[in-house]
């Protein structure tokens, strides 16, 4: 599995992590999220050994990954920029990777070539943003490694093939217990594709739970009242965002369903819902009370 011990990373005087506790189990699905500038992608070059961690631990199989070449066979890294690959075919790229990862599968790299419909003899440089992340994430599938990494992983995929490579990923997952962590500002794939996220912001993990969890823990509440009640009046814990339209109060809240209906018991409503919530709303929640300008999110 991979873990990540009170991982500090600095960049002269700016420290991007500091003191990130992750695990994430085999086979997981593992989206991470956070606004620009949090720590996700730092994160992820710390996991592939492109970045030497400053403190704490960088864990794969419980072996450090930093300077580890046999370790690092096992990893697979999607950056989110694909310019470094322009000059080669997509056959010179298997070739290329061929000679890092021994578990290279040529039946799997054409058979998702010709999935995707992907000539091999064009340099990458001609194929379009879409084409050369589809070209990417082929050779990453095809390489037999037991982690892949993706940064930014559906950016510049049209709908179609965002489905197409979605299905890619689920497959391998299924098939070899493929463990994929994945960074995206794209909140739908990450809802459609994980187990399990973590919010990162400022360099810190705020939380990481399994992807149910994250839903069964903050909801939506619209409520009216027999008296009239303000903003003050209705201080419960764990409100995230609170508004109101006539008599209708709309609330954002930490917590539990049960807890919540407890928490409005005694103040008798005449309406209330709880309203299920999207994973990109929940971030935005989220986002917003951690004082985040979440109309700058939206």
């Amino acid at each position: 599995m991979i873990e990540l011990r009170q991982a500090v990373k600095k960049f002269d005087s700016f420290t991007a992590l500091n003191g990130v506790d992750l695990t994430i189990p085999e086979g997981t699905a593992y989206g991470l999220l956070g606004s620009n500038g949090a720590g996700k992608s730092t994160i992820l070059r710390l996991l592939t050994g492109v970045y030497r961690n400053d403190g704490g631990e960088v864990l794969i199989d419980g072996q450090p990954v930093y300077d580890n070449p046999v370790l690092k066979q096992k990893v697979f890294f999607i950056n989110d920029e694909t310019v470094q690959f322009g000059k080669f075919t997509l056959g010179s790229l298997r070739e290329y990777y061929k000679g890092f990862y021994p578990k290279f599968s040529d039946q799997v790299f054409n058979e998702l070539a010709d999935k995707v419909k992907l000539p091999l003899n064009k340099k990458l440089d001609t194929f379009s943003k879409g084409m050369k992340r589809q070209s990417v994430v082929i050779t990453g599938l095809a390489s037999g490694a037991d982690y892949l990494l993706l940064d930014e992983a559906f950016d510049g995929l049209d709908p179609t093939m965002r489905i197409i490579v979605r299905r890619m990923l689920v497959d391998a997952m299924i098939d070899r217990k493929l463990t994929t962590v994945i960074s995206s500002h794209n909140l739908g794939e990450i809802n459609e594709v994980c187990d399990a996220v973590a919010l990162i912001h400022g360099g810190k993990v705020v939380f990481s739970r399994d992807l149910d969890s994250v839903k069964g823990n903050i909801h939506k509440v619209q409520a009216a009242f027999p008296a009239e009640y303000t903003e003050q009046d209705l201080t419960v814990p764990g409100i995230l965002h609170y508004s109101r339209n006539g008599s209708i109060h709309y609330l954002i809240i930490k917590g539990s369903e049960e807890e919540i209906r407890a928490a409005f018991a005694d103040k008798q409503p005449t309406l209330f819902d709880i309203i299920p919530m999207t994973l990109e709303e929940i971030f935005i929640y989220e986002m917003e009370g951690l004082g985040y300008d979440a109309s700058g999110i939206r």
